[in-house]
């Protein structure tokens, strides 16, 4: 039996462990958890896990009096670093949230914490391991573009008012959709393109679309407007515009912030140069709804290009100088496109001793690294080196 501590038991983590992680491994209890709301994280808890598990104050008890075989982070994002530089000590392998951190002191002191530890880290980075993605890098492995010289990355999120209208609108602790979600795809296109992105330009829009001057904390359940407002649950039911919902916090209200004090933008794109010498365009787009749903990249070089689109499930190869062309499906209906069970294969490969990380500690923190670069790009409107792994004593 594997013995899991869990550090933050919320949906995201709790939804991981009870679904792929068990499908890997049924033999698996959630034995000690650390999180304030316990009776939140109790009512996650699957049945199996109820009566024996443990909460505890710090994780050194959970480790000391626990004695659990691996670690999980699943806290509000704020807190990843800490508790990260915390589980480093104890060389137990780890399951890791996105992003491992959200600012440049979290991000180099994580390294530093990393440097000598023997702890073997799985990041929650499941797009770089869904099979389209694995498929397209195998393909370039194989040279079906030759050198890859560009790649375009799109993501047209058709849920993106879960950034404005739940818990991830607090600025405070997302510290923007750079960091929220592109260092998903930041990583997953190092990784098809096997160079790390060294300097980026980039741009955002904020308050043009969410955001304004309706009362902090106003809810669709006390708004006069919510028969008008396209965002009330009634018109996103009606309308099909959004997955189904009831009452939420206001999207046009004034404590989701302002392009001033800080706030999750409504769109946001980089140009991004690799090390090996190519180049790349990133956009995400937070108002998308429907069909408008796109997310994938295209892959060029000399002799070929690749795209897939995870959600039509499709990976397409053009030859420039042959008369063929392929399109390949996938099939439909997993977590992350397939990627949390490789996640989850992964996690318990680790844990047994038979397999090595895929997204490990490293990949996690250059991602973090690109992301904070082109934060700071877009608020400076000028080009921003990347900080690489190994300069984090610099």
């Amino acid at each position: 039996m594997i013995r899991l501590g869990v550090i933050g038991f919320g949906s995201r983590i709790s939804d991981l462990i009870n679904y792929p992680i068990r499908e890997v491994e049924p033999d698996l209890r959630v034995t000690g958890i650390v999180d304030p709301d316990e009776p939140g994280a109790r009512s996650r808890l699957a049945d199996c896990d109820k009566q024996d598990v443990v909460f505890h104050d710090t994780l050194d008890d959970l480790v000391r009096r626990g004695k659990p075989d691996a670690l999980v982070i699943g806290t509000r994002c704020h807190l990843h670093t800490p508790y990260a530089i915390e589980a480093a000590k104890y060389d137990l392998p780890l399951f890791l949230e996105k992003p491992v951190a959200n600012t440049m002191e979290q991000a180099a002191a994580l390294e530093r914490a990393f440097e000598p530890s023997k702890c073997q880290v799985v990041v929650s980075f499941p797009l770089r391991v869904a099979p389209l993605c694995v498929l397209a890098r195998e393909y370039i492995d194989e040279g079906a573009v030759g050198s890859p010289e560009h790649i375009l990355g799109l993501n047209y999120v058709p849920y993106g008012t879960a950034y404005f209208d739940h818990q991830y609108r607090e600025y405070e602790i997302t510290q923007g959709l750079f960091l929220q979600k592109a260092t998903h795809d930041f990583d997953y296109m190092m990784y098809l393109m096997d160079s790390s992105i060294v300097r980026v330009a980039a741009m955002a829009a904020w308050g043009r679309i969410f955001g304004g001057d309706k009362p902090a904390g106003l809810r669709c359940s006390q708004c006069s407007e919510a028969d008008t407002c396209l965002e009330s649950p009634e018109n996103r039911k009606r309308n099909r515009s959004s997955e189904p919902g009831g009452d939420h916090l206001c999207l046009f209200g004034e404590d989701i912030g302002t392009p001033e004090t800080g706030m999750n933008e409504d769109s946001s794109s980089a140009l991004i140069e690799f090390a090996s010498g190519a180049q790349g365009v990133y956009t995400q787009v937070f108002y998308s709804r429907r069909d408008a749903a796109t997310r994938g990249a295209t892959i060029s070089g000399y002799h070929g290009t690749l795209g897939f689109d995870w959600y039509t499930n499709e990976l397409r190869r053009v030859r420039h100088h042959r008369p063929f062309s392929d399109t390949i499906r996938m099939d439909e209906g997993l977590g992350h496109f397939g990627g949390d069970l490789e996640l989850a294969y992964d996690f318990v490969g680790l844990i047994e001793g038979k397999a090595a990380s895929r997204t490990p500690i490293w990949a996690g923190i250059q991602s973090v690294y690109a992301c904070l670069a082109a934060k700071e790009s877009a608020q400076t409107r000028q080009f921003v080196n990347v900080r690489q792994v190994g300069q984090a004593g610099t």
